[in-house]
Parts: C-alpha cells; structure tokens; sequence
C-alpha cells in the first residue's frame, strides 16, 4: 500500500518546523531534514511494510544534495506515486530576516554568504525553481504560528477527502494586496458596488441582501457564468496534468462586499456540478475595516 506523501521545502524560517508538527497531530508519520538521496528506498521500505498510510518529510536545503538531485527525484515520485503533494513554505525577504534575528539560529547558507541578508536572498534565488512543481504554496509572511498550523489543518485535514483534487476560492480586497497562492485572478470590480448604498454598506458580502442587489444587475450573472465557463476548461487541464490543487482570487476594491458574495455565489454553484472535487471557500479580508 502506497501512502499518501507531502514533501515539504521552501525557504528557512518561513514555518516548515510548525507545518511539520501540524501534519503530525493530523496523524502522519513526520519527519525532519530527510535526505533525497534515501528517499525512494525508505518510500518503498514504508509501502512494503505498511508502516503508515500517511508521511509527511520535510526535504531541504539544509542537504547538501538537495538542488542537484530534486528534479530527479520529484519526477519518479510524481510516476510512483499519484497522490504526491509538494508543499512550498516562502515569506517576504524582509520577514525572514526579522524571524532569524529573533529566533537567533543559524541560516544554512550564513557561513558561505557572510550575514543573513544575503543568506536569505541567495536562498531564495537557489529555490524559486521549486515553485513550478509545487501543489500548494503557501506564503506566511502574515501568519501567526495558529493561523498556519490552520491553514496546513484547512488544507491537509479533509478525513476521506483527502485524496480529492482540492479546489480553493480566495475573496480578496485588492488594496491588501493579491493571494500570493492564486492561480488565476478574476476582478469584480465592475460590478455594482453595494458599498455605495447606505443601507447595504455595513452588511458583509455574504449577506442576502448583499447577493440579491447584485443578482439584480444582469452584469453580475454574465460574469458568473463566464467564470464558471473558464474554470469547466481549466479544471480539466489541471486534472489531466496531474496537478491535484487550483487556487483561485476573486477580487474586488476591499473584500467585504462584491468578492465575498461572488465567491460564495461560485462556490455553491460549482459544489454542486463537480462532485468529485474538493472545494473551499476562504473570505480572506471580509473582516476587514475600511
């Protein structure tokens, strides 16, 4: 039996330790810093003996062979293992450099680079080719040690549904800037703005008050299934090629009021056609004050 496997990489101190223990208390056999070169053998040690059904192994830089022998390795795996998950940790430069001062330990490039500045920079360049065979990447610049353990919880704790392709609508407020895990980008702004109706501005976007004034305005159901038109093709794509996770932003100027109830409206409507496929809604700036 083959188990379900998520590698884990990305970037130092961008969280791989707290995901790691996340994945752990979500009943995975977790391990740390485990060299590439061992892995096919302890991978086919692990179906043989049946000693788990679900491993997650972080894989990184911190081996020295990592870079040269990945593209290799990820390929074999991704034709021996169909349900293989790459999970890519990445933060702002900026962000890191502060976590690594606080936390005081050493990077893994500090002695060749000189000072961390560089070390996270020269991190960065040696990884970002990971990020076109990542499944999920996950930016956490902005989260807290809780809201990642959640979002690695939202992600990888689906129970049976596990093994489904996951599908994952993102509302956003384009002034707090893009979901960085987006695939695709749809812009609401050209649909009537209930924030400029007195009564409809302090509902949130999943108000029915909110949707029904939208529905009202034929531009709105145009949109929608224009939408859902482009996801029936892309979806398809992505199945056919194996990838097993689609994220996309659906934006608007604040995120309270037209993408909330657009991403709402989209995401009943495609639970009910796509039956074997995973889908989840998050509501990323709904809460936020103007």
């Amino acid at each position: 039996m083959q188990p379900y496997l998520v590698i884990i990489t990305g970037e130092s101190g961008a969280g791989k330790s707290t995901a790691l223990r996340t994945f752990e208390d979500l009943d995975f056999l977790a391990i740390d810093n485990f060299p590439i070169r061992l892995l096919k053998s302890y991978l086919k040690e692990v179906s043989e003996s049946k000693l788990t059904d679900k491993l997650a192994m972080v894989v990184d830089l911190r081996d020295p062979y990592f870079l040269e022998e990945f593209p290799k390795v990820y390929k074999d795996l991704r034709r021996e293992y169909p349900t293989f998950e790459l999970l890519y940790l990445t933060a702002k430069t900026e962000v890191l450099i502060t976590r690594y001062n606080q936390t005081r330990r050493p990077h893994p490039l500090l002695r060749e680079m000189g000072n961390i500045e560089l070390a996270v920079m020269k991190e960065k360049e040696l990884l970002s080719f990971l990020k076109d065979y990542a499944t999920y990447i996950i930016e956490t610049s902005n989260f807290t040690y809780h809201q990642l353990r959640s979002e690695i919880q939202r992600i990888f704790g689906r129970g049976k549904n596990l093994h489904k392709p996951f599908l994952h609508i993102i509302s956003f407020g384009f002034k707090y800037g893009l979901p960085f895990e987006a695939n695709y980008i749809f812009d609401v702004r050209a649909l009537p703005n209930p924030y400029f109706v007195p009564d409809l501005k302090p509902l949130p976007g999943t108000d029915e008050r909110i949707i029904r004034y939208l529905l009202s305005d034929t531009r709105t159901e145009k949109y929608l299934k224009g939408m859902e038109e482009f996801l029936r093709m892309v979806i398809s794509f992505h199945l056919t090629e194996g990838r097993r996770y689609l994220a996309i932003g659906i934006g608007c100027t604040g995120g309270r009021h037209r993408s909330p109830a657009i991403s709402q409206l989209l995401y009943q409507r495609l639970k009910e056609e796509f039956e074997d496929l995973e889908i989840g809604l998050t509501l990323r700036d709904i809460a936020r004050e103007d």
